[in-house]
């Protein structure tokens, strides 16, 4: 079939693979990225371009101009020329710098190596020679080159594990599975480089939770979706090697449609500078005007007077040109008045204040060798300006390390470290810990310091084992042992694998998995459990499950899961232990750990028999299937035994809660924007002590249409405004009522404390114009603003956001790929240097390793450089005018001839002399001219020696300064005070609001105490929307040998096993893509939900 080509507008992509010819009729973007600005040829034409956009440079190239024309230059073209060229070749100099370093980091990334299969070889290309339609290969913990479409992987039925750090700052492994026609080529060659298929799908977008495609090949149609698709920032994992066909390369891939436009960034003091030269120029007109209309008169009335003197016979010009020639020729002279200098001596200033943050050691990180790094040399006053600081989560707060902590088991809870007397000890670095040598397969990055868990493990005391069991049993985590005993997990979540690590070092290890069978090893003996079901984790039940068979032909449920869930699924019999346990939790959570309870069941053989004919016939229906699994589930999981609690601490970064307090009493408002789920960004919080247990309301916006949203920003506006307003017009006269009534003012009156929570899906709609304003309104009136599941586009809207509505100085920081937008869109960006790469650095203006560094940035290095740039600019404003308005003055001496007043060859040796001569007079006069021995050498000359300090004793003296200090400063006084009442500033009407409410009484602040119902923060508040339960015991994601690939070896002597694993197994290779099993479809469903939820940050 015959296609269009001719279109310019790309509508829809067409890539064939392994066809670069036809590829390149479309004239796709290759894979060379380009942050650059300039080229050897580009630089001088374009930097010139843009320096003269500055208005001092222009103004200045004009005089040049006017200086060459004889007739009204009586200053010589050097002394304009001279420092123009100061200006622009230091301005030039600066920018090439930053642009060589721009270009050395685009070299560094356009030629890192990559396998691309080509003319039937895998040769080793550079990044940016890769063309869309080729094949790459990729190896394990290799960065994905481009955006590719999975075609094979080394894991059974085309599935390969990414991680996506880059892209929304998760370290969680996401699965992706190539379609089974294509996993059929495997790794080899031939195959791969006959593969001819075509991909018609969506053109380039920014969109990273979606992909619409459709594969042609062998005459069959194949669709695509983000499942299939590798983007390019992604971390290949778990996997020895993968193939992809590259559908979007370079600047058109996903990664980078986020990143968003380089914008170039002012302070508003040099917003401020542009302002005052362009008054300044206006002045300087005036001037030029005033004397040329002098110089008119003049002519007129006395220039006639001296025409013998010049030996004229007639006027050769008439007053009215001559005129005209003297205002240009005052141009001239005055141009003194606007500061050309001024920008030079601005970023020499600046430079300075760059190098004492570069040098700051109170801001260098040793661990890592780390300084505090100033990577734009034009922000540093504006650091002391900031109102809005908008962070990321992971990373940036958190070190994204999940550590077990404490626990509670059977009513009694381990982790807390006690001395002699009985004291509990704070834990610190030197506290001693557990010896965990009687375990060889322990992990030695643990660690733990109370050894009672120890001695009780050892005793073999039943409810511990039990407990560690379940935690070693009870989990999705896939285990990779790549020397004897050197164990390495790969979790679905951080959580999961602190707990399983926690069970494996207390002698429970997790060793190995298949789609049947767990194995552990129990205090160095190997036991092998039959896994029978694997009731999987979502956010509606949150809770799992696992049904195993103990060697003894046990059947055991094990469950964990947030604590009210599972509290309310207990037997009655553990009311005491459920109470107690209770305690421990709210002690845990008051400790800011994220708990999560544990239960068992023992389960009877005819009703599991019974229960898994329902569920098999529950796994086959075609309608309301999921809504029937979790009735069953449910029904299954009643009547369990607790055996204790789990805390889990999510490490933050060492000083944020402190970093975060210093800040809030600047008056700086912090905004967290995470992609993570409601519930973690809950918890950091807590954590960071943004969210309190006594805050007065916690907003949390998560309607799902316009209406609904709206709705809740009115009713959370209501809430606290409504009141408050009454109480304080009640206090005020109707005509103050109305002067400060605006929420700007009322905002920083509010003594409450209320907090905002936003969804990302309610999110988009209030960015929407008609709800922003409200938006706006509801957060600026709330302490703390967290918004969760944000896009890293979102990011950026929301920055823009307050930056178009409040008109305040924005801070953005974050340490991801997924922060980099938001980082360009504020007007300081800031990276940190941590686990996700360097993409966040490379885009910042400044960065440093640890977020308790930003508090020194802003509180220090920001107030010296605003308080030191804006004495600068006083002095030189003052200097310049003070230097100028000499010869304005002297025109009307010299007959408004353009003469200039000093001779510009000393001009400079005049300066030198007054600055320091004035300082050496001084000080002259102050040790010398008041001493006895000047009279003693003078006698005539000083005759009224020590009269003046004499006069000092005089009590009519000191009275005539008090008098005449009273009469300068009286009026100005009484101007201030009538000024504060008839024209209030924005301070005096916050400070008046205050009063009033003072005034009035605490007895009328009855504000609601809202407090949670729990302070408990389950830890799976880690997890992500569906589990990898399906996916384990269908066994796709499993290496086992050819013989069995097709069909699972699956007697067992657990009855009716058979059953249900037939029913997963049965959806392999082309069901598997057709869904056509129960089992198999809500694994593809879940396991979409959970990609399309976790990349939409």
């Amino acid at each position: 079939t015959k296609r269009n080509f001719s279109s310019t507008v790309e509508e829809e992509r067409h890539v064939r693979a392994n066809d670069r010819d036809y590829n390149e009729r479309f004239s796709y973007a290759d894979n060379h990225i380009k942050t650059a600005k300039y080229n050897v040829f580009t630089f001088l034409p374009i930097n010139l371009f843009e320096q003269f956009q500055r208005f001092a440079n222009a103004y200045f190239l004009v005089l040049l101009i006017l200086q060459l024309i004889p007739e009204i230059s009586s200053l010589s073209w050097f002394t304009t020329i001279v420092p123009l060229v100061l200006v622009l070749a230091i301005t030039a100099v600066k920018d090439a710098t930053d642009d060589y370093f721009r270009h050395k980091s685009d070299q560094q990334v356009n030629t890192r190596q990559s396998q691309v299969l080509i003319k039937g070889k895998l040769q080793n290309e550079k990044w940016m020679n890769v063309r869309v339609g080729d094949i790459i290969k990729l190896e394990n913990n290799q960065f994905v080159a481009a955006d590719l479409l999975l075609l094979s992987s080394s894991e059974p039925y085309g599935l390969c594990y990414i991680e996506t750090a880059e892209l929304d700052g998760e370290t969680n492994l996401k699965v992706r599975q190539a379609l089974t026609v294509t996993s059929d080529l495997g790794d080899d060659v031939a195959k791969l480089a006959d593969f001819n298929g075509e991909v018609i799908c969506e053109p380039p977008n920014n969109k990273l939770d979606k992909f619409t495609g459709t594969l042609f090949w062998k005459d069959n149609k194949y669709p695509l979706d983000n499942e299939k698709m590798l983007l390019r920032g992604c971390v290949l994992r778990n996997t020895e090697w993968c193939f992809g066909l590259v559908i979007f390369a370079g600047l058109q891939t996903k990664l980078m449609q986020n990143c968003g436009r380089t914008k170039f960034k002012r302070t508003s003091i040099d917003k401020l500078m542009n302002t005052l030269v362009l008054w300044i120029f206006g002045f300087l007109i005036c001037m030029g005007i005033i004397l040329a209309i002098g110089n008119t008169i003049w002519e007129q009335k006395v220039g006639s007077n001296f025409w013998e003197y010049l030996q004229w016979k007639e006027l050769t010009i008439s007053a009215v040109f001559s005129g005209f020639l003297t205002f240009w020729s005052y141009v001239i002279i005055l141009n003194t008045v606007v500061p050309i200098s001024l920008y030079v001596s601005v970023e020499v200033l600046r430079l300075g204040h760059s190098y004492f943050i570069n040098w700051d050691r109170r801001m260098y990180y040793s661990r890592k060798a780390t300084p505090a790094e100033a990577r734009t040399t034009t922000l540093n006053e504006e650091l002391g300006q900031v109102e809005f600081i908008f962070s990321d989560k992971t990373g940036t707060l958190t070190q994204n390390i999940m550590v077990f902590n404490k626990c509670s088991i059977n009513g009694k809870t381990y982790g807390d470290v006690y001395d002699e007397f009985g004291h509990k000890v704070d834990i610190t670095e030197k506290t001693p810990c557990v010896d965990f040598s009687f375990n060889p397969l322990m992990d030695r990055k643990f660690r733990f310091h109370d050894s009672s868990l120890v001695e009780a493990i050892k005793l073999e005391e039943p409810l511990v084992q039990e407990f560690f069991r379940l935690l070693a049993l009870c989990h999705t985590i896939m285990p990779e042992e790549r020397n004897e005993g050197e164990l390495v997990y790969q979790a679905q979540s951080p959580d999961e694998g602190a707990l399983v690590t926690a069970a494996r070092n207390f002698g429970f290890v997790f060793r190995s998995r298949t789609p049947e069978t767990i194995t552990l090893y129990e205090m160095g003996q190997a036991v092998t459990y039959q896994l029978l079901a694997i009731l999987d984790f979502n956010n509606v039940r949150k809770r799992m499950s696992v049904i195993v068979r103990n060697p003894k032909g046990q059947l055991k449920l094990y469950s964990k899961g947030a604590d009210t869930i599972l509290f309310d699924r207990l037997d009655p019999s553990n009311e005491e232990l459920m109470f107690t346990t209770s305690e421990h939790l709210n002690e845990f959570a008051g400790e800011g750990l994220r708990t999560l309870a544990l239960a068992y069941k023992d389960l009877d053989e005819d009703v599991f028999d019974e229960w898994m004919k329902k569920l098999l016939f529950a796994s086959t229906a075609l309608e309301n299937r999921e809504e029937k699994l979790g009735a069953l589930y449910e029904e299954i999981e009643q009547g369990m035994m607790l055996l204790g609690a789990t805390a889990i601490e999510d490490k933050l970064q060492e000083g944020v809660p402190e970093t975060i307090a210093c800040l809030t009493l600047a008056n700086i408002k912090i905004w967290v924007l995470t992609g993570d789920k409601l519930e973690t960004a809950m918890n950091i919080g807590y954590s960071c002590n943004m969210l309190r247990d006594d805050m007065n309301e916690v907003f949390i916006i998560s309607g799902h249409t316009m209406v609904e949203v709206r709705q809740e920003l009115r009713m959370a506006k209501e809430r606290i405004m409504g009141p408050g307003k009454d109480k304080f017009s009640s206090g005020l006269d109707m005509e103050k009522t109305e002067l400060y009534s605006s929420d700007s003012v009322f905002e920083e009156t509010i003594i409450a404390e209320y907090a905002l929570i936003i969804n990302g899906h309610s999110l988009a709609h209030a960015l929407e114009a008609d709800l922003e304003q409200i938006l706006v309104d509801v957060a600026c009136l709330c302490k703390t603003v967290i918004c969760c599941r944000v896009t890293p586009l979102q990011k950026a809207l929301v920055v823009e956001l307050i930056k178009r509505h409040k008109r305040a100085v924005t801070l953005a920081i974050g340490d991801g790929a997924n922060d980099v937008s938001m980082i360009k869109t504020a007007h300081i960006g800031v990276g940190i240097s941590g686990q996700e790469g360097m993409q966040a650095v490379l885009a910042s203006d400044y960065s440093f390793a640890q977020f308790r560094y930003l508090q020194r940035l802003l509180l220090v290095h920001g107030r010296w450089s605003y308080h030191r740039m804006c004495n600068f600019l006083c002095y030189f404003f003052y200097k310049n005018f003070a230097f100028t308005l000499v010869h304005f003055w002297y025109g009307f001496l010299c007959g408004f001839s353009a003469q200039i007043g000093l001779d510009t060859n000393y001009w400079t040796a005049v300066n030198h002399f007054f600055i320091w001569g004035s300082l050496a007079v001084y000080f002259a006069i102050l040790f010398a001219m008041h001493s006895d021995g000047i009279f003693t050498i003078f006698p005539n000359q000083f005759p009224f020696i020590g009269t003046a300090r004499n006069s000092l004793n005089q009590k009519i003296v000191w009275l005539v300064i008090l008098l005449t200090t009273v009469v300068c400063i009286m009026p100005m006084v009484a101007v201030r005070f009538i000024k504060a009442d008839l024209y209030p500033t924005h301070t005096d009407k916050v400070r008046l609001l205050q009063q009033a409410s003072r005034r009035q009484g605490p007895q009328e602040q009855n504000f609601r105490r809202v407090r949670r119902t729990s302070s408990r923060r389950s830890a799976y508040a880690f997890a992500h929307q569906q589990g990898y339960g399906e996916l384990i015991t269908s066994g796709k994601n499993m290496k086992i040998p050819t013989a069995s690939t097709s069909t699972y070896p699956l007697s067992s002597p657990a009855r009716g096993n058979s059953v249900v694993k037939n029913s997963v197994v049965s959806g392999t290779t082309d069901a598997a893509e057709t869904n056509s099993t129960g089992f198999r479809r809500e694994s593809d469903q879940n396991q979409e939900v959970t990609v399309e939820d976790l990349e939409a940050r």
